[in-house]
């Protein structure tokens, strides 16, 4: 696993403060948009159980939750089209919206992935990134 999906999985996992995580993350000299971005995509993708339309109740509180001002782009944009449409919008985005979509999507992330551990996972699962990763 590279040091993003580690640090994704962690923040994702309450083992790394939120903004600490997302200021990791943003502010490593490794930093790329576009890997991150779809990291974050296949993690959604995969961790939100209906695979028809990639819309849970979860998946919207998330959106409706993300720590940022609700007339933001990427927020709009995830508001207001299907999920896979924002994602394709997303990405196409002007690079000053690239951290406000990082920190949406994992926000987003956050909250999918830590569902599918309280009913899914709960008894196990065998996802090696859902092991016990220690605290940075």
């Amino acid at each position: 696993m590279h040091q993003h999906e580690v640090i994704i999985n962690k923040i994702a996992q309450d083992k790394i403060d939120f903004e600490l995580g997302t200021k990791l993350i943003l502010e490593n000299e490794e930093y790329n948009f576009e890997i991150l971005f779809v990291t974050l995509k296949k993690n959604i993708f995969n961790s939100i159980p209906d695979k028809t339309d990639y819309n849970t109740k979860t998946y919207q509180n998330a959106i409706n939750t993300i720590p940022l001002k609700p007339t933001y782009t990427p927020i709009v944009i995830l508001k207001n089209f299907s999920t896979k449409i924002a994602f394709n919008k997303l990405a196409t985005l002007p690079k000053n919206e690239n951290t406000k979509t990082i920190i949406s999507l994992l926000w987003i992330f956050k909250a999918t992935d830590t569902e599918r551990r309280n009913t899914e996972c709960k008894n196990g699962c065998g996802h090696f990134w859902h092991e016990n990763l220690n605290p940075i």
